[in-house]
């Protein structure tokens, strides 16, 4: 078939070919060679240079495509897609040709242009997709000739009688192509081809070049004049090519980029859709394409067309009296896409119109319908913007509801809808309907026209004859009977109450409880569901609002939920008995929430769940998914409940529980070994013992875990969960199971070699380590100490972690069989750890030190090598900012210890930590709190040390303060903060006039040692308070000039005094209370302050005296005197109980209430005192807020008479005085969302006053955006009313840009605001349906398109 001077390279060619892909099947080689012949024939009587193999593999990417990589894997589908188009089987030479032209590499304008791809197949729908799959390269650019031919051919294939091709011609498959085709000029060269079967596949190729990526590559010009022809294709051509027009202009919609191009369109377009759907004689098929056309571009461009709205809607509003449902039903759609940009005046047209429809009684009912899901749908659509016209739509929605003709379901059912869509959509303006649509649902909840009941509800034993009459209940069906649907709208519309309204929980509990409960029973089993999901949707509402209260008053919702709890397990115990397995799931999911809300309200339920429980677990019938409800629900009730509630029934529990260990899906086996070891805890709580006998339980527990455990064949959920049981396991059952360990033991080490399971092996051995029966490790322990070692050199921090305290654990409880080698390479790991880059992680590490050299057995040695390896890194670690709580105090710890180990001398020790606050001249000086740090860490050693000690560096401390040079100001601080520091931990009355010579400090011309000594002085008097407070007091009386250092004096006293609450003497008492109401008007606000916490905290010593003194201040003229003593009760509540609370429960009002006050100063202390409130004793609050709340949102909104202009000469400053005030008011708001939810309307707040915080200064904003934050969380439906109203300050705020001159605070504060509204955005982005709002829609869609924003958004959302 080749000339032989062909013959000797072709062969070359395959045979390299075949040997360079690694394969070659027997029978693929005749195929490959007829394509490689046919290509090599073609260049040759082209006079077309052969393109080498190196050009071969490159054009069809067997080499650079990161698919290919592997040869063996790629070359076998890459052969058989040749297969279908060199199966033609021809003989003839040109066919060869053929294929040769088809597959040739040609060179045009410099691309590489393939015209085929080698995985095509002769069928040509096959073909069109494939060749739609690789379009047009980003650097194709094509002429006006080009672009005409183009547009041309693919309105030429539209007319294709084969369903196929016209089709494909507006399709574009983009997804995942293997070849990159550079195409399109060289195709439209060849329709002219004299090979047919090529001008086909050109043909069909270019057709399927989609209008989608068409679009964007030719002129505005070009797809306005595609657009008309397509119109024109719809409205008047064929019916077979209706269809495909419709797809097309939906494809062309769809892809419109810019603005000026979907003007253009809209001009030409408009019309014609507006002709087709009104036109006199147009048919229902061509109304409704239009509908759908226009309503895609209502979606998409209906802001830009506001001059036509008043056209549109009127066009549309006529086809609501369509005879054709169809047609109506599409333009309901079509009217609520138009909905979201129409002006308040249009809408306001339209809802009358629409209620209009509605009130004529003569109306078809099917008109009613229709006119009843055009008001639902205009409220989803415009959400808050529908409110001014609830009054108009409520009523007569209602009326229609309970008037109604019995067979008319629908009607009830459209209107529950509508209602529902208030609720969500206008939370503000239903609050007046609430209660009515509430009584409403309640009727509709067990509206059944069709079926009586008349099983009695009140009994409840377990006998066949009460199932056989649920089960006969159940077998009642009536294919025409729709009343369901009226019951499912119900239940949905219900919800929609509950989520909407958190204030009317109360409320719900008495009247919609019961009713959800008794309708647990429902008979149609998808409404069954919706009734479990609003009861759930009921409990979840209440652990939002009461989430760490535990109420006792009789009207909070928890309280009320209680008292339903034995009618709801009556309830649900007839729902486990069904043979339904969707109704025992749903009722497991309530028991689940129910447990989550109420962790410890099931225990005298126990014995009626268990038959359940078993029959879930048991039942051949049961599914997975039930089996892991059951699982679950059964886990959370041992976990929340007393053990002893269990002892009865541990014996039918556990059977099924360790069958469902042995399942073989892997969920339901991990969720099994997690009751387990609930289990384990139950059976024996205390190693004592209580009385009951688990040792029956000890050998199945094990065994079935050990079973899994031993297993590696198995997913790695299961493994994690088999480790932490059988370490439970051990640790409980250790001395049962003695002749197990040696088996069990070395297996969690064996565990602890695996990289996917040693972090839960390590917390295994440290729950093990940790049990008060001192399991014998003998076997193990020097294995396990050493993998521990090795584990602090990883990177996985969670690992380190856990590493440290199993560390920790071991060392204290099998100290004396660790040799002391391992101790010193312990030692050399953990001075890698510690750093103030990781606090947590040092805190750890200095613990295990000080648990090392505690070990009185080997103190030399670890001294030594802590010492040389760890004091180092603790050295420099007391000098770092950030040190603090659990770390700080690990550190004092680790100096004491150190001082008590051999071999260490606490004279060095305490030079060094003297010396660590000495300025070096790299990193200049220290900072204030690395000095309060050390200051601690001395005077913890000098107590470690002994008096002698102590004493000694005492008079060394008071010797550097005689001293006054001026070179000498940094030992003196240091030395002021450590005597003040030792002085509150022991009595320094021994060291004569040390007072004096602490307030002779107060001269110093250096703040930060006046600060010093102050803090000194109350510290010094906190440890002898009768010999150095009257000192302070009289000091205050007789030195004006030092009043405010000693009033910080006296507050370091009282603060103590209130944290360790011990008490005053009542003289005492009388001279500082005396004294703190004389300061209470100073003209500084440091000392009114000062003040304030003062009285705070003496309040909390004795509330008697101060209560009823700082109430009678409150009517005081002076307004600083207001203000101080409303910011002293903020001081006065503590998270802690204290004796104040029942003191001042009953005056709290009277110090709130100024939140009224004329004078700034006293609203801003008012609502500071109200955020401490909320935040630590919401429950003393709660019965003040409906009438604190308005008074509250009235401080968020910004008052002009508060800006004031300041005239510096050059220019002009603003000051707003209220500035303060507002943030204050939106950060209480913030702690109420947290702890009184159920008092906040969060629909009143959003908007306005939440809407004006997001567009007020910086400092407002901030706390706005994590208000907005919180509420997309907790009141989705509240905020996703109001969306479209957030949009414009949330973008502003992202695309503000500062000054080109702002200084790099500036610039660094506007960043931090653009993250912060940028993570309110991801926050709103989460809310469900929020992609209904168009704006925001927009909004996100800009945020992608911008580089910075995308990739600040991208980190926020991925944190």
């Amino acid at each position: 078939m080749l000339k032989s001077e062909h013959t000797s390279h072709f062969k070359v060619t395959l045979l390299v070919y075949v040997l360079k892909v690694g394969v070659a099947p027997f029978q693929l080689i005749l195929q490959v060679y007829k394509l490689l012949a046919g290509w090599y024939v073609f260049c040759k009587e082209q006079i077309v240079e052969v393109p080498s193999l190196d050009e071969f593999f490159y054009y069809y990417k067997l080499e650079s495509n990161p698919m290919w990589k592997d040869k063996i894997k790629g070359v076998l589908p890459f052969l058989w897609r040749v297969f279908p188009l060199l199966g033609l089987q021809s003989k003839h030479k040109s066919d060869y040709l053929l294929y040769g032209k088809l597959a040739l590499p040609l060179v045009w304008k410099g691309q590489a242009i393939v015209l085929f791809p080698l995985y095509a197949s002769t069928d040509g729908d096959h073909l069109s997709r494939i060749l739609s799959r690789n379009l047009i390269g980003d650097n194709f650019k094509a002429d006006t000739d080009l672009e005409v031919k183009l547009s041309n051919i693919i309105i030429q294939q539209l007319d294709d009688v084969a369903g196929d091709v016209s089709g494909l011609a507006v399709k574009w498959y983009n997804v995942f192509s293997v070849y990159p085709l550079y195409i399109v000029v060289a195709v439209i060269e060849l329709f002219e081809t004299k090979w047919k079967m090529l001008s086909k596949f050109a043909h069909i190729f270019v057709c399927s070049c989609s209008l989608a990526p068409l679009v964007k590559k030719v002129s505005e010009a070009r797809v306005v004049e595609m657009t008309n022809k397509l119109c024109e294709k719809l409205l008047n051509g064929k019916d077979q090519h209706r269809d495909i027009a419709s797809i097309a202009l939906k494809t062309i919609v769809a892809e419109i980029a810019t603005q000026s191009l979907a003007q253009s369109i809209l001009v030409s377009i408009l019309r014609q859709l507006i002709k087709g759907i009104t036109g006199t004689g147009t048919s229902t098929e061509i109304k409704c394409e239009c509908l759908d056309i226009l309503c895609d571009v209502l979606h998409k461009f209906g802001n830009l067309m506001a001059t036509d709205h008043e056209l549109l809607l009127g066009a549309l509003l006529s086809q609501l009296s369509s005879n054709q449902a169809s047609v109506r039903k599409k333009t309901v759609a079509c009217i609520a896409s138009l909905a979201s940009s129409l002006s308040d005046d249009l809408l306001a047209k339209a809802t009358v119109q629409v209620v209009q429809n509605l009130r004529n009684k003569g109306a078809k009912s099917e008109m009613t319908r229709t006119n009843i899901q055009m008001i639902g749908a205009l409220s989803r659509a415009v959400g808050y913007r529908f409110g001014p016209h609830l009054s108009d739509t409520v009523p007569v929605l209602i009326n229609y509801c309970t008037s109604a003709s019995e067979n008319d379901e629908e009607l009830r059912e459209y209107s529950l809808q509508a209602l529902e869509s208030f609720l969500l959509r206008c939370p503000r303006d239903i609050s007046s309907y609430c209660d009515e649509i509430l009584h409403l649902n309640l009727d509709y909840l067990s509206y059944d026209p069709n079926f009586t009941d008349n099983m009695e509800e009140d009994t409840d034993n377990d006998s066949l004859e009460e199932e056989e009459d649920d089960e006969s209940a159940n077998e009642y069906t009536d294919d025409e009977d729709v009343s369901w649907k009226v019951r499912r709208a119900a239940a949905k519309c219900l919800a929609a109450l509950i989520v909407s309204r958190p204030e009317m929980l109360a409320k719900l509990y008495e009247e919609a409880c019961p009713k959800l409960i008794e309708r647990f029973k429902e008979r149609e089993e998808n409404v069954k569901m919706d009734v479990f999901n609003t009861f759930i949707e009921l409990l979840r509402q209440t652990g939002n609002v009461t989430k760490g209260q535990i109420d006792i008053n009789e009207l909070s919702p928890r309280w009320l939920l209680k008292q339903e709890v034995p009618k709801i397990i009556k309830s649900i115990n007839r729902q486990l008995r069904e043979k339904s397995i969707k109704t025992k799931v749903g009722a497991f999911s309530v028991l689940k929430e129910l447990v989550v809300v109420l962790p410890d309200c099931l225990a005298d339920h126990i014995g009626s769940l268990i038959p359940g429980i078993e029959k879930a677990l048991n039942d051949k019938s049961s599914t997975s998914n039930l089996k892991i409800e059951a699982l679950i629900f059964t886990r959370l009730v041992l976990a929340s409940h007393f053990p002893s509630v269990f002892h009865p029934h541990v014996k039918a529990l556990s059977s099924p529980v360790l069958s469902a260990v042995g399942e073989r899906y892997y969920k339901v086996t991990a969720e099994a070994l997690r009751v387990c070891g609930e289990l384990v805890r139950v059976v024996r709580p205390n190693i004592e013992g209580n009385g009951f006998d688990f040792k029956p339980y000890v050998r199945p527990l094990y065994d079935a875990i050990m079973s899994r455990l031993t297993n590696q064949d198995q997913d790695q959920e299961v493994k994690e969960c088999a480790i932490t049981c059988m370490g439970l396991v051990v640790s409980t059952f250790g001395d049962n199971l003695k002749a197990e360990l040696p088996s069990c033991l070395p297996v969690l080490v064996d565990r602890m070699g695996n990289e996917i399971t040693r972090l839960t092996a390590v917390k295994a051995f440290a729950v093990i380590a940790a049990s008060p029966l001192q399991i014998d490790l003998s076997c193990v322990l020097e294995q396990v100490i050493t993998e521990l070692t090795a584990f602090l050199r990883k990177a996985n921090r969670a690992l380190r972690q856990a590493t440290l305290g199993t560390l920790n654990s071991l060392i204290v409880a099998y100290g004396d069989k660790i040799a002391s080698p391992a101790y010193e390479v312990i030692i050399v790991e953990l001075s890698t750890l510690i750093s103030d880059s990781d606090l947590h992680m040092t805190a750890l590490a200095l613990e295990l030190c000080c648990t090392l050299m505690s070990d009185k057995r080997s103190s030399l040695v670890i001294g030594t090598a802590v010492r040389n390896k760890v004091l180092p890194q603790a050295l420099t670690l007391i000098k770092s900012s950030l040190l603090q709580g659990h770390a700080l105090l690990a550190l004092q710890n680790f100096f004491a210890a150190l001082v008590y180990s051999a071999n260490t001398s606490f004279d060095a020790l305490l030079e060094s930590l003297l010396s660590s606050a000495k300025p070096s001249p790299q990193a200049g000086g220290v900072a204030k709190q690395a000095l309060y740090s050390i200051a601690q860490c001395v005077a913890v050693l000098c107590l470690a040390a002994g008096d002698k000690k102590y004493s000694s560096t005492v008079k060394m401390l008071t010797e550097i303060l005689k001293d006054d040079s001026s070179s000498n100001s940094a030992k003196q601080h240091l030395s002021l903060l450590c005597l003040g520091e030792i002085g509150r931990r022991k009595d320094l009355s021994s060291h004569p006039h040390i007072e004096n010579i602490v307030i002779e400090s107060f001269q110093s011309p250096f703040e930060e040692i006046k600060s010093a000594a102050s803090y000194a002085l109350g510290n010094i008097a906190v440890g002898n308070l009768s010999k150095y407070l009257p000192f302070i007091l009289d000091q205050i009386d007789n030195q004006q000039k030092k009043q405010y250092l000693l009033l910080h004096s006296l507050k370091e006293v009282i603060v103590r005094q209130s944290v360790d609450k011990s008490e005053f003497q009542d003289s005492s008492v009388e001279k500082i209370l005396k004294l703190l109401f004389n300061h209470c008007e100073s003209d500084e606000e440091g000392v009114r302050n000062v003040v304030a916490e003062c009285l705070g905290k003496i309040a909390l010593i004795e509330p008697a005296k101060l209560v009823p003194a700082l109430k009678i201040r409150t009517t005081s003229p002076a307004a600083f005197t207001r203000a101080t003593v409303v910011i002293a009760v903020k001081y006065s509540v503590v998270e802690r109980p204290e004796k104040i609370d029942d003191i001042i429960y009953p005056e709290i009002s009277s110090f709130l209430m100024l939140i009224k006050d004329d004078d700034r100063h006293v609203r801003r202390a008012a609502v500071l005192a109200l955020s401490t409130f909320a935040h630590n004793k919401p429950n003393l609050i709660k019965g003040l807020l409906p009438e604190l709340l308005p008074l509250l949102y009235d401080q968020t909104v910004v008052k002009q008479e508060l800006i004031r202009t300041v005239d510096l000469g050059p220019f002009k400053h603003i000051v707003d005085d209220g500035l303060e005030l507002r943030k204050a008011a939106f950060e209480c708001v913030d702690t109420l969302l947290d702890s009184c939810l159920d008092q906040v309307n969060p629909s009143s707040f959003i908007v306005p006053y939440l809407r004006s915080g997001l567009d007020d200064h910086y400092d407002v904003k901030m706390p706005c955006h994590l208000i907005l934050s919180k509420l997309s969380e907790k009141c989705p439906s509240a905020v996703l009313a109001v969306l479209d109203s957030l949009v414009d300050p949330l973008q502003k705020t992202i695309n503000f840009k500062p000054k080109q001159d702002a200084v790099k605070q500036e610039v660094d504060r506007n960043e931090d605001m653009i993250r912060s509204a940028l993570r309110a955005i991801a926050s709103l982005n989460r809310i469900s349906g929020g992609d209904c709002s168009l704006r925001f829609k927009n909004l996100t869609n800009e945020i992608t398109k911008s580089p910075t924003l995308s990739e600040k958004y991208n980190s926020i959302r991925n944190e």
